[in-house]
């Protein structure tokens, strides 16, 4: 008795693949987009200093932004701190933005794939 497997293409993250027009081309790997939601602040659950330690690039309404508190690709926000007010326990009081967020690792150059929605 033989065994029949169907002839169904496997990707492979991060393996070469190749398209219709028969150029090869190179599948983006998990670890180089960064994470849907991440946040600088070290009590927040969505803090990882892994991640902040490479270097995540923010462009939110086409705009590339360096003040970013916390984003979320998915929800489509992010949080910016507003001015410099403070709340009663010492903590940067932010707002909330709601646009396109897109996010990349900066450690990757140029051409780093980008985390959209």
């Amino acid at each position: 008795m033989t065994d029949e497997t169907e002839n169904t293409p496997t990707d492979t993250i991060g393996a070469e693949t190749t398209s219709d027009t028969g150029t090869a081309a190179k599948a983006t790997d998990a670890s180089d987009v960064p994470p849907d939601r991440l946040s600088v602040n070290p009590r927040n659950a969505h803090f990882n200093q892994e991640v902040l330690q490479r270097g995540v690039g923010i462009r939110f309404k086409g705009n590339q932004r360096r003040d970013i508190e916390e984003y979320s690709i998915s929800e489509g926000w992010v949080r910016v701190q507003a001015g410099k007010t403070m709340d009663r326990k010492g903590n940067p009081l932010t707002i909330k933005l709601n646009g396109p967020v897109e996010a990349w690792y900066e450690d990757l150059g140029d051409d780093a794939p980008v985390a959209k929605a």
